[in-house]
């Protein structure tokens, strides 16, 4: 990747089959264009066969596979390939907007984080305060395509930067809030399957500034 992004790679997700998806503000990639996100093979060369030479309006900041192969992103962009998506959306496999999934009134600020859940709903996490017109504070789930899942409500007061969903579908959360349902919680938090704190998980004196990453480990 010596002649790689010309600009910043902020996101990177690995396919089932050692393909490399990468997302962030870059407009070319070993000088092809490709907006602001690409797949390259495994020795980091250009996959040619997925085009998003019209891709994404602004940054992508996180990615995200689901199993079927399909690619989520989110970021800064409000159109994908010149259709409004508003800072998520979902690509087929060869790098073109599945139209199955409508978020053209998506998040109103910028989405950080997404996360795949085993019923494949996602969660995403952000600087947004709305998702389709409907209050969400930095956090919210969405159905498969792409709709709010009003079920899933969320408090945090501020930004979230990391998502992760524990096996048993509590989801870990990280960012600048310091409080989540007006509970005391320093910029990590987990969160019940409906979006409530998990009050079994104290942070209150966690974190003194902000966090971006989130990985879980098997115990």
């Amino acid at each position: 990747s010596s002649s790689g992004g010309n600009s910043s790679v902020n996101a990177i997700a690995i396919q089932s089959d050692g393909k490399i998806v990468i997302g962030g503000n870059f407009t070319t990639y070993a000088g092809t264009t490709r907006e602001r996100i690409a797949r390259l093979n495994s020795d980091g060369s250009l996959d040619t066969s997925f085009d998003s030479s019209s891709g994404g309006n602004s940054s992508v900041n996180a990615l995200a596979i689901q199993s079927d192969g399909k690619i989520l992103i989110g970021g800064y962009f409000t159109s994908y390939a010149g259709t409004t998506r508003e800072r998520i959306a979902r690509l087929n496999s060869d790098g073109s907007l599945d139209t199955s999934f409508n978020s053209s009134s998506g998040a109103n600020s910028v989405v950080n984080a997404i996360a795949i859940q085993s019923d494949g709903k996602i969660v995403i996490g952000g600087w947004f305060s709305t998702y389709a017109g409907t209050t969400r504070q930095y956090i919210a789930r969405l159905n498969s395509d792409g709709s709010l899942d009003t079920s899933f409500s969320s408090w945090a007061d501020s930004g979230v930067y990391a998502l992760a969903i524990q096996s048993d579908g509590k989801i870990i959360i990280g960012g600048e809030f310091t409080t989540y349902a007006g509970t005391t919680r320093q910029r990590v938090a987990r969160l019940n399957s409906d979006g409530s704190l998990d009050t079994s998980f104290n942070s209150s004196s966690g974190a003194d500034s902000g966090v971006y990453a989130l990985a879980i480990q098997s115990d």
